[in-house]
């Protein structure tokens, strides 16, 4: 998982950045505010890139004596990082711009270099979003798209494909503007693309933001797997009620499970170590992302 991240990232690093030079170039030179405002998507989207492999670095780290369980936990700060610095830095200046535009509208020169531009960063940029696509599809399995996503505690996987899609309706966008405004003469078109390009980082932002503040907090495991622990548990004739199974996500592969059970009256103390220790290892053997369990024996609650 963190090695197909990592690929996926490093993908969009690359073109982004290679995007963004040509993106700000065309910009001087035809003095387009949509083109201007797609340069600073692509500057921000590059740092988030960057942003996201310190994330994942961070998160590998072992566990120590401050953060005895690790600190899977930095890739979802991080990724919050990242869609306020969508939202504040990509949709905030584009806005801006756009505004900038339409209250002092000023004509498109050489509009050619635009068009080439923006058509080989539509091949550079959909090529990205098709590699971080085909991986996201293979950690959704049979869950639809919004629901991978909601499921999903690997957030630098959607996050990719969320820049990526955003990044594919602004070049479109931007394409329209600079034609409108070629071909109608009114420069505001291109201000107007600019500010819905602000409109569309704005709204993936906000999606990420609520989508990573979950993970950030301290999300449950999913159902299933909930559902199969609570199976493996009352397989075994020595616990009688599950009185609590919490789970905890602190990083995409590391689940905290924490669990308080009825005993039967009758069983002794080594048939409970037994049980104990074989509810153990037969979760994490199920379940490997499961690395550490807590067992608590308490009275059946009403």
């Amino acid at each position: 998982m963190a090695s197909g991240s990592k690929t996926v990232i490093y993908a969009a690093l690359i073109g982004n950045g290679l995007i963004a030079i040509t993106k700000f170039a065309a910009a001087t030179i035809t003095g387009s505010s949509a083109m201007l405002s797609e340069g600073i998507h692509s500057v921000v989207d590059t740092g988030n890139q960057v942003l996201l492999l310190w994330g994942l670095n961070r998160s590998k780290r072992p566990p120590d004596d401050d953060y005895p369980f690790g600190h899977g936990k930095e890739l979802y700060f991080w990724s919050f990082i990242v869609a306020i610095m969508i939202f504040a830095v990509g949709a905030g200046v584009s806005i801006y711009e756009g505004i900038h535009q339409i209250s002092e509208p000023g004509l498109i020169e050489n509009p050619s270099v635009n068009y080439i531009v923006l058509g080989l960063a539509m091949v550079f940029e959909g090529a990205a979003w098709y590699y971080a696509f085909v991986a996201f599809n293979k950690v959704r399995g049979k869950w639809g798209f919004i629901e991978a996503v909601q499921r999903g505690k690997d957030p630098s996987m959607f996050v990719v494909l969320f820049e990526d899609s955003a990044a594919m309706l602004g070049l479109i966008l931007a394409f329209l503007g600079v034609l409108l405004s070629q071909l109608t003469g009114i420069a505001i078109f291109d201000g107007i693309a600019s500010v819905l390009i602000g409109l569309i980082l704005a709204g993936t932002a906000i999606w990420l933001a609520y989508e990573t503040k979950s993970l950030l907090i301290g999300e449950r495991a999913n159902k299933h797997v909930i559902a199969g622990i609570r199976q493996i548990v009352l397989r075994h004739e020595e616990i009688h009620h599950v009185n609590d199974l919490l789970t905890m996500h602190m990083g995409p592969d590391f689940i905290l499970l924490n669990l308080s059970v009825k005993f039967n009256n009758d069983a002794a103390s080594p048939d409970i170590e037994r049980a104990v220790a074989e509810v153990d290892s037969e979760i994490k053997r199920a379940y490997p992302e499961v690395q550490r369990i807590f067992i608590e024996a308490e009275r059946r609650r009403t």
